[in-house]
């Protein structure tokens, strides 16, 4: 075998669906399960020592729901691939967890298979939808642009205010690591290359108004 296999935690409230995908993902060669937790702040209190490439989230689950884990996960670690796992197929859920960070969304009734696909294509930096939440999911923004997560349009806010990327980390209480993670990722989505760029774009969507600047 060549390569370092694929750390993967998976996370649901439900133990025989976790340890089902688990002894699943289990027989592939190159994926490697850190562990099976039962809800989202399980998972914020112990992916850093876990430190899994890829989390299965459920979006349902007691204490801290999916949706919020993912904020805080990917605040922590910007390069951690979340994949919610949902029975959900409604273009709300699907576009608010994209909204939140998530790099792709994948029905529980899926074969195991289209887990294993998603698991692959977000580590290739892909965004992954299975067929069913593609198929409830109107394409893009009405822009055509991938939308900001809240924590993103957050950042472009201070980013736009002309200050640095140690500034805006002290006023967020974050890494500068996160702050240039998030900066690249907004260029990305917005098709932005500088700062200036992100700056006209943040007045022309309103992104400004109401900070108090004249």
């Amino acid at each position: 075998m060549t390569g370092r296999r694929t750390r993967v935690l998976v996370v649901d409230d439900h133990p025989m669906v976790a340890e089902g995908i688990r002894a699943i993902l289990e027989t592939y060669d190159d994926i490697e399960v850190v562990g099976t937790l039962a809800n989202g702040q399980e998972a914020i209190d112990r992916a850093a020592a876990l430190a899994p490439d890829v989390i299965l989230l459920d979006l349902n689950m007691p204490q801290v729901n999916g949706l919020s884990a993912t904020e805080i996960l990917l605040e922590r670690d910007p390069d951690t691939r979340i994949l919610i796992l949902s029975m959900h197929d409604s273009p709300e859920y699907i576009a608010t967890a994209l909204r939140h960070g998530a790099a792709g969304y994948v029905l529980k009734d899926v074969p195991v298979e289209e887990i294993r696909t998603a698991i692959d294509r977000v580590m290739q930096g892909e965004r992954y939808l299975c067929t069913g939440a593609t198929a409830s999911l109107s394409p893009g923004t009405p822009d055509g642009r991938e939308p900001l997560t809240n924590r993103e349009q957050t950042i472009l806010l201070e980013l736009a205010q002309g200050k640095s990327n140690r500034a805006v980390a002290e006023a967020l209480d974050i890494s500068v690591r996160t702050v240039e993670t998030h900066r690249k990722n907004i260029k990305r989505k917005l098709g932005i290359a500088t700062t200036a760029g992100l700056t006209r774009y943040a007045l022309e969507h309103g992104v400004l108004q109401g900070t108090g600047r004249g």
